[in-house]
């Protein structure tokens, strides 16, 4: 148009700028902006809508503020342009900010900008103003609306007020979409209510709504946190049959499902799968490998990612420092954490600094962990002091353990945590005087101490169980089989650490109290309960003991079995008595 000679209308100019907006091309938006200025359409109101349409959604929010401002009068259309871009890009709350001046102008308010202020309350979990907005909608008659229903279901699931997203969402059954539906199943994912989320799934698919990529990421997601095998399984088989398996982000979120679940070998074969494998794919997997305590593993798929072409980043780090730790390369560790800035530009986070004491901690190095400590630009947080305190726990290290204990406390003086591991350190050297002032300490201060808990899933039932728990239905059986397990194990070498119990009674009290811990109990359980041809996967809210580790290699000895057993650090995969992590946890 411009070769020939023909002078472009604002409708020219505002087609083009859409066009812009469409493909993401903000640098040839900023041409057009200058020509239609040039032509004299710089206070169009159709032209300058959509610059600012265009800034918003090419994520250049000054310029879409500063052609907003140059504006004198603005309609709705350039209110909502503006808000939209603030809602999607942030601030979210200046999209807030911008809905408030837009009443207050007296302007219009339509179902588009009750979307887009909708989503900036998702965002900021602005319940209160996200309810008026809620009342306005009400007021204007658009409760029907399939849009603004989508976007209340969404912004009350977002903000953890799921009886308010489930009544929203309940309205006008005709009106129940697949955006809605996700929505409400992510919302109750993120609520940990996986029962309900799964009954959302249920009634969609009754009504014949077809589930997309974001529904099978949330609920695969929830099975992952919550590492529920048989539903991921089953949500697995559904992402097959709607032909989602190709999709790169439902394949990542099936490869940490499997990984958290404790079948690398399932994770690994997803992984490899997926066609053109995204960043977020590669950090699965990474972490997968991380949480397994496959370091060497980890090395080899970020060095296949580097040749990729894909730039690591601050979550690729964790997850190599992670694996790093958990199997004792120390060198390799730190030369990653030296390469990050240096090499990857990336700024090392508190998350990483944490990864470092706990790599150095578990390897003993624990007069470097302590000058790496007091290098750092700011205190480490409570997973480092932890993490330290731990390693002083498990290489005995007294006064350094006191050092890390009275930190930890200072930072949460909630957690049980600190004062329970010093405990143990002041039991390993027998000093029993010790060990009762701090329980006296705890009882005074109301801290309770984190009861230790294991489960496991046999059919389509979690069995849970505490040490010395008796409470199960069929406990006559498990202690049967406890019984018999003790003596096979005996018999092949197998002799108690009673250490790891930090009382001042009888050793036969100490065994007593070992062989019924609840990660063997859930075992013994899992053995009457699994056919042989399945795995058998323990699960454990806390570090699984030293003496536990010992009886459940030869339990995988003398039965023959491989047993997965995933304690709050890693996964520990037991085979003819011997066990993934080399005895380095």
């Amino acid at each position: 148009m411009s070769i020939a000679g023909e002078n472009p209308t604002q409708f020219a100019f505002s087609s083009v700028i859409k066009a812009c907006a469409s493909v993401g091309l903000v640098e040839f938006g900023e041409q057009i902006h200058c020509l239609a200025l040039k032509f004299g359409f710089g206070s169009d109101i159709f032209v300058v809508s959509n610059l600012v349409d265009m800034y918003s959604k090419c994520g250049v929010m000054v310029n879409a503020y500063n052609v907003f401002q140059e504006m004198e009068c603005k309609d709705e259309v350039l209110w909502t342009a503006l808000i939209d871009g603030y809602a999607k890009n942030g601030p979210f709350e200046d999209a807030l900010s911008a809905y408030k001046n837009m009443v207050k102008e007296g302007i219009g308010i339509d179902k588009f900008v009750l979307c887009s202020t909708l989503g900036a309350c998702a965002a900021l979990k602005a319940l209160n103003f996200g309810k008026c907005l809620h009342s306005v909608m009400l007021k204007k008659g658009f409760e029907l609306e399939i849009s603004v229903g989508n976007a209340l279901t969404d912004m009350y699931s977002k903000v953890g007020d799921m009886e308010s997203a489930s009544n929203v969402f309940g309205i006008d059954s005709d009106c129940r979409n697949i955006v809605a539906c996700s929505s409400l199943i992510d919302g109750y994912v993120e609520m940990d209510q996986m029962e309900d989320a799964l009954s959302v799934y249920v009634r969609l698919r009754r009504q014949g709504i077809e589930p997309n990529e974001f529904t099978f990421s949330s609920l695969i997601k929830a099975c992952s946190s919550q590492a529920t095998l048989e539903q991921g399984t089953q949500l697995h088989a559904e992402v097959i049959k709607f032909n989602f398996d190709g999709n790169p982000f439902v394949s990542s979120v099936l490869v940490d499902m499997y990984g958290k679940c404790g079948l690398l070998d399932d994770s690994t074969r997803v992984f490899d799968e997926i066609e053109n494998a995204t960043e977020f794919a590669w950090n699965s997997m990474l972490s997968v490998f991380a949480q397994h305590g496959l370091a060497k593993d980890a090395i080899q798929l970020f060095n296949r990612m580097k040749n990729e072409g894909v730039e690591p980043n601050a979550i690729t780090f964790v997850s190599l420092l992670r694996g790093c730790s958990h199997s004792g390369l120390v060198e390799e560790g730190l030369s990653f954490f030296k390469a990050m800035e240096k090499t990857y530009g990336v700024v090392p986070r508190e998350e990483h600094y944490s990864c470092v004491i706990d790599l150095l901690g578990r390897a003993g190095q624990l007069k470097e962990a302590e000058d790496f400590i007091n290098k750092m630009p700011f205190e480490p947080n409570a997973f480092g002091w932890c993490s330290f305190l731990g390693a002083c726990k498990i290489h005995g290290d007294k006064e350094r353990g006191k050092l890390a204990a009275e930190k930890l406390m200072q930072l949460e003086p909630e957690n049980s945590g600190a004062p329970v591991l010093l405990s143990n350190i002041y039991a390993k050297e027998q000093q029993w005087e010790d060990v009762r002032t701090l329980r006296k300490m705890m009882q005074d201060f109301n801290v309770k101490k984190l009861p230790g808990y294991s489960w496991v899933d046999v059919g389509n039932k979690t069995h849970i169980f505490g040490v010395e728990d008796w409470s199960h239905p069929q406990m006559k059986a498990i202690c049967d089989k406890l019984d018999a397990l003790s003596g096979q194990i005996k018999a092949a070498g197998y002799v108690p650490c009673t250490d790891s119990i930090p009382l001042d009674v009888d050793v036969s009290v100490k065994e007593k109290i070992l062989q019924h811990h609840s990660e063997r109990l859930a075992i013994a359980f899992a053995l009457i309960s699994i056919p042989s041809g399945k795995p058998i996967i323990v699960k454990k809210n806390l570090r699984v003991c030293s003496d536990c580790h010992s009886a459940i290699k030869y339990i995988s000895k003398v039965i023959g079995r491989k047993i997965i057993v995933r304690d709050n650090n890693r996964f520990h995969h037991f085979s003819n008595g011997l066990c993934s992590c080399g005895d380095f946890w």
